[in-house]
């Protein structure tokens, strides 16, 4: 089962590969290259660690050989470690660079497109193009002036004096439709002074108001009954 998958991951792989451009391709092969030495690095690691458990295990037993033996594996270890770690710098840096050059090239196609560009529309728009253009446009511009100088010039002073007789008898129109919408203008004067105000009021009388008689029939009638009268007056003795 394990060799299915494998061989599954193989042509999966190839497939991939077998698409990209050869420089991408190159790409790509030094990256599996640096992540298989980083793989390799930590094995080595995992060496030098168990190299050292050895050594320590032969020193308690007292087998002082074994244990320098051990320590030399170790050293070795550490040269290939030091080996690797150069050849993955290498292989980091040449990465770097190619991938900076294809990106460089890349830039270097879009000036070149660019310029072939730019070329085509200075042949389409030459300066004779452009020279004839300015032309054409002040020679436009001239017939016009010259339009207007024999438009203007085809009028009387008559012509002139009728024109402006129209404009004012426009102004008038225009200012008697303002004047018929606005509201009418009260036409009684108002007072000016307090004289005027004193003139419109009513006069106030000057004579003193004399008292009514009352008459005979409006005198106040007594008020005291003959038996409360009686009551009143004293007891004889």
């Amino acid at each position: 089962m394990g060799n299915l998958v494998s061989k599954d991951k193989s042509k999966a792989h190839k497939l991939k590969t077998s698409d990209m451009l050869p420089k991408d391709k190159a790409v790509y092969d030094l990256k599996i290259q640096r992540d298989k030495l980083k793989q390799y690095q930590k094995k080595i690691q995992v060496v030098l660690d168990r190299e050292v458990e050895v050594a320590k295990h032969h020193l308690r037993a007292g087998d002082h050989g074994r244990a320098l033996l051990a320590l030399k594996k170790k050293k070795y270890q550490e040269h290939l470690l030091l080996q690797t770690d150069n050849q993955l710098l290498t292989l980091e840096q040449l990465t770097g660079q190619i991938e900076y050059a294809l990106v460089e090239q890349d830039i270097i196609k879009g000036l070149q497109h660019g310029n072939a560009i730019l070329k085509q529309i200075h042949t389409e728009t030459s300066l004779e193009t452009v020279q004839k253009l300015m032309d054409d446009t002040a020679d436009a511009i001239a017939y016009q002036a010259e339009i207007d100088e024999l438009i203007s010039g085809t009028m009387s002073p008559e012509d002139e004096d009728e024109i402006m007789a129209q404009l004012d008898e426009l102004e008038a129109e225009e200012l008697a439709e303002k004047a018929a919408k606005l509201p009418t203008v009260p036409q009684d004067t108002l007072p000016t002074s307090n004289q005027d105000l004193e003139e419109d009021l009513p006069d106030v009388p000057i004579e003193e108001p004399q008292p009514q008689e009352t008459p005979v029939s409006a005198k106040p009638r007594k008020t005291k009954t003959k038996a409360k009268k009686a009551m009143e007056e004293p007891l004889p003795a």
